[in-house]
């Protein structure tokens, strides 16, 4: 049988592509310590997904090993070696904010992690695929200084602006406020390319715009739909944080991510990278997300803004994703914004 690899395999994407490998018939290895809630606190714990996992999925095993530990990774890649079909690495340090206040480990866990699987994958399966969860953080605050016109409910750019079909792939990522998060996270996307177009594994960067769906252990400081959702839902309020709440994000499910996955392992390439969100199809503000919340659940939401936004925040950011459609044509978003938060409210029921 095959078998893949999957890093953060009790997180958002991590967990939908355990569930989605192993239907497609693999074997599935996943390394997850549940650092997450070291980062978030105990309410982010990913111990009931993982217990999900293993109730679900009968070849799935799950390691409880930190990325940063080249030794204990280096067991199950020499262990699995040749039988390894797909490493893919979901595992990270999050959030903008605890990256600044911890650096060493936002640096170690994003960075030296990623170049940490990269050399066990050069060295025992070089023919696998490497598929790695990259964000658009790595453009920094560039997005920001786009012509953004200010409407009722969100920041927008005027149609005939060149990038109002999203954010390409050529986008710069120089002379930007990155925030460590996004330092540590570009670091860990160029090491990946590079071990594609330099030593040429099979490897791609997905740099996700936000990807939510029901899997999200949403907190505060990371996972803003389904920590929207929930704060909305349990306690009737939510803090929209700068920008007036007029911030656009788009919005993809992490099954249409991991739909991206497949596709690119069936037909992998050398050192790609695809920015990958909701795109035009699916994309909103976060008082637009409330209101459909609002509108859905048949509820009211006391919101309270807060005038400092996040260091490296964007005001508006929506991916272009013809570049992959280009490359994978077969490949079709199934969720719009709407049905995400429809779906994450009947998850909180």
């Amino acid at each position: 049988m095959s078998l893949a690899i999957i890093t953060g395999s009790t997180g958002l994407v991590g967990s939908e592509a355990v569930n989605f490998f192993h239907d497609k018939g693999f074997d599935v290895i996943g390394i997850d310590n549940n650092l997450r809630k070291l980062f978030f606190g105990k309410n982010s714990s990913t111990v009931w997904l993982k217990s999900q996992l293993l109730k679900r999925n009968k070849n799935f095993k799950n390691y409880h090993i930190d990325i940063r530990n080249f030794t204990g990774l280096e067991k199950i890649f020499k262990k699995y070696s040749k039988k390894i079909s797909v490493i893919i690495h979901c595992a990270a340090q999050p959030s903008h904010d605890y990256g600044k206040n911890y650096p060493f480990l936002d640096f170690n866990v994003n960075a030296t992690g990623t170049l940490n699987l990269l050399e066990l994958t050069k060295k025992y399966s070089p023919n696998a695929p490497f598929i790695f969860m990259s964000t658009n953080k790595v453009y920094g605050d560039n997005p920001n200084k786009l012509n953004i016109i200010e409407k009722k409910t969100r920041w927008e750019l005027n149609k005939r602006d060149k990038n109002y079909k999203g954010i390409k792939e050529n986008f710069s990522i120089d002379n930007s406020t990155h925030s460590f998060f996004g330092v540590s996270k570009t670091y860990a996307d160029l090491i990946v390319q590079e071990y594609g177009k330099n030593v040429g594994l099979k490897t791609v960067c997905f740099r996700g715009g936000c990807i939510t769906g029901p899997n999200h252990s949403g907190a505060t400081l990371h996972g803003f739909l389904s920590y929207l959702v929930k704060a909305s839902l349990k306690m009737k309020k939510y803090n929209l944080i700068g920008y007036k709440g007029k911030q656009v994000r788009d919005n993809l499910h992490s099954y249409d991510l991991v739909n991206c996955f497949w596709q690119f392992y069936k037909k992998p390439r050398f050192g790609e990278i695809y920015n990958m969100g909701g795109g035009r199809y699916s994309n909103c503000s976060i008082i637009e997300a409330l209101n459909l919340v609002e509108e859905i659940a048949e509820i009211k939401v006391k919101r309270k803004i807060l005038k400092s936004p996040r260091v490296g925040d964007h005001i508006w950011y929506i991916s272009d994703t013809s570049k992959f459609k280009k490359h994978y044509p077969k490949w079709k978003q199934k969720y719009n914004t709407k049905k995400i938060i429809k779906e994450l409210i009947e998850h909180q029921k």
